[in-house]
């Protein structure tokens, strides 16, 4: 199997300005011959922001960029015959693609409704503060701008769990909605707050069928408009486990598609979560490796503080190696947002050399560490702040020795706290192959590494450009590989 790259076509700031479906159609030759094979797409429907949004607040998934609602015709990306021509562009040269598929809630409602409701208690959400009592809530979504074309589903509060506001006292809280289907919260395995079921704006009830089915139906519809390859599901800790093992073999089988499967499980240091989840889910979608995230955003700060031999434990790609989607960072760990948990710019090549070459993991670019990215937001302190990310040139020649030389058996040298290094020996029917690779987040460092015999006499060189001398593996298969202090290395043979 060829090495597959998948690259997050997007950051939580791109431009408002309905560019980003016109640029994948631009560049879609140009990424696949640079090594990238799949694409993430940000949500494609329109949000209750309308053209600012980033899509994430959901208003009406049917909506691509087609009708005149939240303020626009587009959304933020572009129009809904650019997204189609955007993925066809994207197929055409080779490229898989990706939807974000956001499930978990509704906002922007078009009506509000007189409801029953309860407050809990933000930190115990099983823990009531109220009797039930009547709150005025956007619970009633009629698209009006839609008017029924593709569905005639209207949403109202049967649909939802919760909410976070009374109109009518214009208080901002969390609201247990007592409809026919729960008094209180779904069956989530996420327990922070005692039940994480309730993230924000009005969160979808999984115990209505009508949803259910609806949902259904909108997947199968989705994919006969856009064609895509496989999603990425957003904050499924959010939502019961058992609806996606409903929904995924549903869209399975109506598409006759593998249709690769990867879920925001995000959970930076909690394993047992994740692997409890793919449990649960029978190991139907991957799950991004967060806690891996969490190990670079934590060395990254440290410095040569952090003991690198430990910068695998505890991590999916260490534990489920099969489902782990690996990542240095993503739109929401980014400087300034919600679960910022960055990655320092001079840890960002040993990061990347950690998931893009290495043997096991499906690696994930994140879109600034291509193209950089220049914002201004403001930040948990109330500030404004102006952030600047650039973007990490060794990403190019890393795609490149992935796609080549990254094949064979492969050992690790995990065994000291600041140079770690491994090898992977090769594959005789991908003439070339074979890698070593060694990073230091300390001082320069050196190591004795098993390449194989069948190396035996071969000049390696570091293709990344930092060590200038050669390296001439011994008989028994051997060979001393140097880095620079704070850097990496990346071997191979001429």
């Amino acid at each position: 199997m060829e090495n597959f790259t998948m690259l997050q076509y997007f950051q939580w700031y791109y431009p408002a300005d309905g560019s980003l479906w016109e640029k994948i159609i631009n560049e879609a030759a140009e990424l696949k011959t640079f090594g990238i094979d799949t694409l993430w797409l940000p949500p494609a429907h329109k949000g209750m922001e309308g053209k600012s949004s980033a899509g994430y607040d959901v208003y009406d998934h049917y909506d691509l960029g087609e009708f005149d609602q939240k303020g626009s015709i587009a959304t933020k990306y572009g129009t809904k015959q650019e997204l189609l021509q955007a993925v066809k562009s994207a197929q055409e040269a080779g490229l898989q693609v990706y939807m974000d598929i956001v499930l978990n809630h509704l906002g922007g409602g078009d009506e509000t409704e007189k409801i029953p409701a309860r407050k809990v208690n933000p930190e115990n959400r099983n823990e009531f503060v109220s009797d039930t009592i009547e709150i005025e809530a956007y619970t009633k979504f009629t698209f009006p701008g839609r008017a029924g074309k593709y569905s005639s589903f209207l949403w109202d509060f049967q649909c939802f769990t919760g909410v976070d506001y009374d109109e009518r006292s214009k208080e901002s809280a969390i609201y247990s909605i007592q409809n026919q289907y729960g008094e209180g919260w779904q069956d989530v395995l996420e327990t922070e707050n005692g039940n994480y079921d309730y993230l924000m704006l009005c969160d979808i009830d999984f115990r209505n069928p009508s949803v259910v089915e609806e949902i259904k139906r909108w997947g199968e519809w989705l994919h006969e408009t856009v064609g895509f390859d496989g999603f990425r599901l957003d904050a499924i800790k959010h939502m019961p486990a058992s609806f996606f093992n409903e929904w995924l073999d549903h869209m399975r089988g109506v598409t006759d598609k593998e249709l690769f499967t990867v879920g925001e499980y995000w959970s930076p240091g909690k394993l047992d979560d994740m692997l409890r989840y793919i449990e649960v889910t029978e190991g139907r979608m991957s799950l991004f490796d967060a806690c891996l995230q969490g190990n670079f955003s934590n060395a990254s700060k440290q410095g040569s503080d952090f003991d690198m031999s430990k910068i695998f434990e505890g991590t999916l790609v260490g534990a489920r190696p099969e489902l782990a989607v690996t990542l240095v960072e993503n739109h929401d760990t980014q400087p300034l947002q919600s679960l910022e948990q960055t990655v320092d710019h001079w840890f960002r090549p040993l990061a990347y050399a950690m998931i893009l070459l290495r043997a096991t993991g499906y690696p994930c670019i994140f879109y600034p560490d291509l193209y950089g990215a220049s914002y201004c937001d403001e930040g948990r302190d109330g500030e404004k702040h102006e952030v600047t990310l650039e973007p990490v040139p060794e990403i190019q020649t890393m795609l490149g020795l992935r796609k080549n030389n990254l094949y064979g058996h492969q050992r690790d040298y995990l065994d000291h706290a600041n140079c770690i290094g491994w090898t992977v020996d090769g594959d005789a029917d991908r003439p070339g192959s074979g890698i070593a690779v060694l990073l230091s987040n300390g001082e320069a460092g050196f190591k004795d590494m098993e390449m194989g015999k069948n190396f035996a006499g071969k000049v390696f060189r570091d293709r990344l450009g930092d060590i200038s001398g050669e390296v001439i593996i011994n008989e028994d298969g051997w060979g001393t590989f140097h880095c620079e202090g704070g850097k990496v290395s990346a071997y191979t043979a001429d």
